[in-house]
């Protein structure tokens, strides 16, 4: 098993590594690393996952407005550390950091994660009649 340390702000990040992993998944594969960077910026919160090495191995963030509402977004393990519990621990950091503790309703999209975000609490919408979105093409 691999090892590796949990380390969240904006400046811990090597967005290099971030923008290589996000371009590997289908919800942001055209994305460029100015995204990256300014969507990071723009966040609540960022968090890295990296090897014995430094290597980011991990990403994820939150955008919030740190009272009422919070959103996970763009949790990513590089292939090769998948199912050794660094997604879990990226989410542990997120739930429990102290500018997030008054946040009541977290939110996160996924296609295939659901089971990990269930150990968490994560459940589907309970009123999804009264969430709406929209979709502006760039």
């Amino acid at each position: 098993m691999k090892t590796y340390t949990i380390s969240s702000g904006f400046s811990a990040m090597d967005f290099d590594a971030v923008t290589a992993l996000l371009q590997a998944t289908y919800w942001c594969k055209d994305t460029s690393k100015e995204d990256v960077i300014l969507s990071a910026e723009n966040s609540a919160l960022v968090v890295g996952a990296f090897n014995e090495d430094g290597v980011l191995v991990g990403y994820a963030r939150v955008v919030s407005d740190k009272v009422r509402l919070a959103y996970v977004m763009d949790v990513i393990v590089a292939e090769e550390y998948r199912h050794q519990g660094i997604a879990s621990d990226m989410l542990r950091v997120m739930l429990n950091q102290p500018e997030l503790h008054r946040v009541s309703h977290w939110l996160l999209a996924t296609k295939d994660a659901h089971p990990l975000y269930r150990t968490f609490g994560f459940d589907n919408l309970k009123y999804p009649s009264i969430m709406m979105e929209l979709w502006k093409n760039k």
